[in-house]
């Protein structure tokens, strides 16, 4: 999936993997998941989620990367705040107090950019990969995050005939294979979701999807 694809997407509007709400298992498992209230939290591909508003109300400094302009600007428009801006390379960085998108390309991504960071929030950058893409992108995750950091990962998984993403599927045995190796994994949630969901009525997935939530601690 190359950079056009998803800034085509933003451009034409066509964001149904945008939550217009705080996702329900970051508010049910982030108080079991951090240790203190103030560690920095990185979350990579994140669009213009209300998530990031809802985690720094909660004292979190935030780092987004996010490869979308149009999501960088919406996201502080729709949260009614306003943000300076830093052009540069690679990233042009968009600031609200502790609050920053960086627009740009993860994969440009250094150690150094990161070196705060302790905890990770990944609720649609996994799922939002073909399967192609996904090595690569948890190799360069573990490259740029600093030891004993942290993963609060959600993951989805369907009939890939009966939908085609993104979000695409990802089952609990790819997500052990893609981390196993670099992180303690333990699964804290796995649920089905009802087919009369919205969003699987939408989408048409007749056999329902399966929700898994886990955290990952880097070895």
């Amino acid at each position: 999936m190359e950079h056009e694809f998803w800034h085509a997407r933003w451009a034409n509007k066509e964001i149904g993997f945008h939550e217009g709400s705080v996702n329900k298992y970051l508010s049910d498992h982030w108080p079991d998941f951090v240790t203190s209230g103030d560690e920095t939290v990185f979350v990579p591909l994140c669009g213009k989620s209300h998530d990031m508003w809802w985690l720094n109300d909660r004292g979190h400094p935030i780092i987004g990367v996010e490869l979308s302009e149009i999501a960088c600007k919406d996201f502080f428009e729709e949260g009614q705040e306003k943000a300076m801006v830093h052009p540069g390379e690679p990233f042009t960085r968009f600031v609200h107090d502790d609050l920053e998108l960086w627009c740009g390309d993860f994969f440009q991504l250094v150690p150094e950019d990161l070196r705060n960071v302790r905890l990770v929030y990944d609720r649609a950058a996994l799922i939002a990969l073909p399967p192609e893409m996904r090595q690569g992108y948890v190799d360069h995750l573990t490259a740029v995050i600093p030891e004993d950091s942290r993963i609060l990962l959600i993951t989805l998984d369907y009939d890939s005939r009966e939908m085609k993403g993104p979000p695409f599927n990802v089952s609990d045995e790819e997500v052990h294979r893609l981390f196993g190796e670099d992180y303690d994994i333990r699964q804290v949630l796995k649920k089905d979701m009802a087919r009369d969901n919205p969003f699987a009525k939408r989408r048409g997935l007749q056999s329902g999807a399966t929700e898994s939530v886990f955290y990952l601690k880097k070895n």
